[in-house]
């Protein structure tokens, strides 16, 4: 449950608390009395911080870990689009890596950032695994492999393209985690099915922050699909019972640098 502070100095009862708040329970100040949340409709906050930033004057904060609250210094985060466009566009795919590993610091750096990432209700779901020694990864390329193998005979849509990644993998050519020193594993509640969203957003955030801190990503696909089924491979990753692999990132420093922009499709939109 949250309340909020506000300072009756500060606040100039101007209502835009109360018309942010996406449940709708920051009562509207006026000349008497200064916006609040019932004790009733405390249960019903769900810590988004919408009143908080959107005050003008400063004068409102959640009554929720108060030592976190970080105002926005002057001209901070602005991204002229030119710039933006480039950074979005120039983002690739690594599938070459090299073997240093990135400084456990820079990833924690990249992780706070991405705990920013928007959920359903602000309900934050996704938890992380980070498989920082590059051995365990090679590991775990190996059971995703073993997964493979258990599709040889089936219905599996990938049954056609096993054979030809089982004989790559064995003739030494990693083509499961493309030798990447890292893998992160996003891991949500097993019984709800809304968070795989959540994860999947939340793994984006990874993925567009990573190469502001010279870290390149790749999504893990194959490690992904058999961390969902396959026993020893959840058990080595080490995914918590009750839960279950949102998704897999492999990261690293990139090989070789980016020097242009391929093409891709024209947008194709509607406007109704």
């Amino acid at each position: 449950m949250s309340s909020i502070l506000v300072d009756q100095d500060r606040c100039t009862r101007c209502g835009i608390c109360s018309v942010v708040c996406p449940v709708g329970i920051v009562t509207t100040a006026d000349s008497t009395t200064l916006p609040r949340i019932s004790v009733t409709n405390e249960g019903m906050c769900i810590r988004c911080g919408h009143c908080e930033v959107s005050c003008p004057s400063h004068a409102l904060m959640l009554d929720f870990e108060p030592d976190e609250m970080e105002r926005i210094p002057e001209d901070a985060g602005i991204i002229d689009p030119e710039n933006l466009g480039y950074y979005m566009k120039t983002r690739r795919s690594v599938r070459h890596f090299r073997k240093d590993p990135v400084p456990k610091e820079t990833i924690t750096r990249i992780l706070d950032i991405t705990r920013y990432a928007p959920s359903a209700g602000n309900g934050q779901p996704v938890r992380w695994i980070v498989v920082y020694d590059p051995a365990r990864v090679q590991k775990i390329a190996g059971l995703t492999v073993e997964w493979m193998r258990t599709l040889l005979d089936s219905s599996h849509p990938l049954r056609e393209y096993i054979p030809v990644l089982i004989s790559a993998f064995e003739h030494g050519r990693d083509v499961i985690c493309r030798g990447a020193p890292h893998l992160l594993v996003s891991h949500i509640p097993a019984d709800n099915p809304v968070t795989t969203v959540d994860a999947t957003i939340a793994m984006t955030y990874f993925d567009t922050a990573a190469p502001a801190f010279g870290v390149g990503t790749c999504w893990a696909g194959f490690v992904a699909m058999a961390a969902s089924s396959y026993g020893p491979l959840i058990r080595e990753i080490g995914i918590p019972d009750g839960r279950r692999c949102g998704y897999v990132m492999m990261f690293g420093h990139p090989q070789y640098k980016i020097h242009g922009i391929p093409r891709r499709n024209r947008v194709e939109a509607e406007w109704k």
